[in-house]
């Protein structure tokens, strides 16, 4: 007996452009997720166009996946993988330039924006590899910079870092971010132009610290404003302090640290008021080539029992990751001696955001596997990641976002979640 077959076709009314997503990123980033931000700023589309919003977002965050391509080609990428919805032997149609422009600039940076710090955050646990120190979940604190197409608009908005004879030959932006030690993942980033100092970002920053976090920072973070910022969220410090700080021994501790405190002025010292106890555990790194003569720590952690100071003086290196991380983020996946390509304030900031929720989306589903593997996150290439990332989208098309109203497709397979 013979049976009736359906042919696969788009239901009425809607376009090929409404099923396309991040292919295996999807998971990480959702329809859901993006139309609630879309929502929030209030930019979701309210008239049929060839690039709604949504579709903008998934695209604004592929540009970051395809650096080296031309804004048409990283398009033509994602329409290509949607092909078998349509007729096949007809090319896509791929908005020119102009077109891509005027969407991503109705769409702005604010919803993307909204859905980084909507989804990123810490996905590993402490008692997983590297993640922790004892019951603490492991962060640090850093900062850097991107350069940015040279456009007069892009260098009034964000300036230009000095150079040996006179300016840099690119617009800067800075950014300042926590990073989950044991996952790589950047969270609670912020960015301002290149005037703006990191200890200015860092003070938002800190603020997307919680209760049960550890957090590494280097010596230049060090000050009595941020330390108690930091300190009001519950999470516990080490941070690294410049050999000038003045710290003076108030009691010995037998691991070999001591108790002090800091005041946020001389006036305060004088009087003893509004003063801060600290722990500061200092040590010298023998047999290290280029290592200073003394480096001295300070922590809100002052039972050395609970943390004893030759442990958090080991512990403290660990702040290191941050760099590896945000050397995966300008080197590996934006690509070295690249600028971010937009040319006005507004789109590189929509760029920015979508460089950061890439590289959340990679080492979040860099840790599922790691965990599904019983490895450690460290143990993966993140190199070997981005391609992979790269070629599925491409070869997987990207079937329906995870939007409650998405229907999908007759004859087509379901969300690949």
């Amino acid at each position: 007996m013979l049976m009736a077959r359906t042919v696969a076709e788009l239901p009425k009314g809607s376009r090929i452009t409404d099923y396309i997503s991040l292919g295996v990123l999807n998971r990480m980033i959702p329809r859901t997720a993006v139309d609630a931000a879309l929502r929030a700023s209030g930019r979701q589309s309210v008239r049929q166009r060839d690039l709604p919003a949504h579709v903008v977002v998934y695209y604004v965050i592929a540009l970051a996946l395809y650096m080296h391509s031309s804004y048409r080609e990283v398009l033509r990428c994602l329409l290509e993988g949607l092909q078998w919805l349509a007729d096949p032997s007809t090319p896509p149609k791929v908005a020119g330039k102009s077109g891509i422009s005027q969407a991503r600039t109705r769409l702005g940076a604010e919803p993307m924006r909204a859905l980084h710090d909507a989804l990123v955050r810490p996905v590993g646990r402490p008692q997983e590899p590297g993640c922790g120190y004892r019951q603490w979940h492991l962060v640090s604190l850093d900062g850097s910079g991107l350069d940015v197409a040279d456009e007069q608009g892009n260098a009034q908005a964000f300036g230009r870092p000095g150079a040996s004879r006179g300016c840099s030959a690119f617009p800067h932006i800075r950014f300042v971010s926590l990073v989950e030690n044991g996952t790589h993942v950047l969270f609670g980033t912020r960015m301002a132009g290149y005037d703006v100092g990191e200890l200015s970002l860092a003070k938002e920053v800190v603020t997307t610290l919680s209760p049960g976090m550890l957090c590494l920072a280097d010596r230049n973070f060090f000050g009595y404003a941020l330390w108690q910022a930091a300190r009001a969220t519950g999470a516990a410090l080490l941070w690294r302090v410049k050999k000038n700080a003045r710290l003076p021994c108030e009691k010995r501790l037998p691991d070999g640290s001591y108790l002090s405190h800091i005041y946020p002025s001389d006036k305060d010292r004088r009087h003893q008021s509004k003063g801060v106890p600290v722990r500061v555990i200092e040590y010298q790194l023998d047999g290290v080539p280029d290592a200073e003569p003394l480096y001295r720590l300070v922590s809100t952690l002052l039972d050395e029992q609970q943390a004893p100071g030759p442990e958090l003086a080991a512990l403290y290196h660990e702040r290191w990751e941050i760099e590896t991380a945000l050397d995966e983020l300008k080197t590996h996946l934006r690509g070295a001696r690249i600028v971010l390509r937009s040319k006005t304030p507004e789109l590189v900031r929509q760029e920015f955001w979508g460089l950061m929720l890439a590289h959340f989306a990679i080492r979040a589903l860099m840790h599922e596997a790691a965990c599904q593997a019983g490895e450690d996150p460290d143990r993966l290439s993140y190199v070997h990641a981005v391609r992979v990332v790269r070629r599925k989208i491409l070869t997987h098309g990207s079937f329906p976002p995870s939007a409650p109203s998405d229907a999908a497709p007759a004859g087509a397979p379901g969300d690949p979640r």
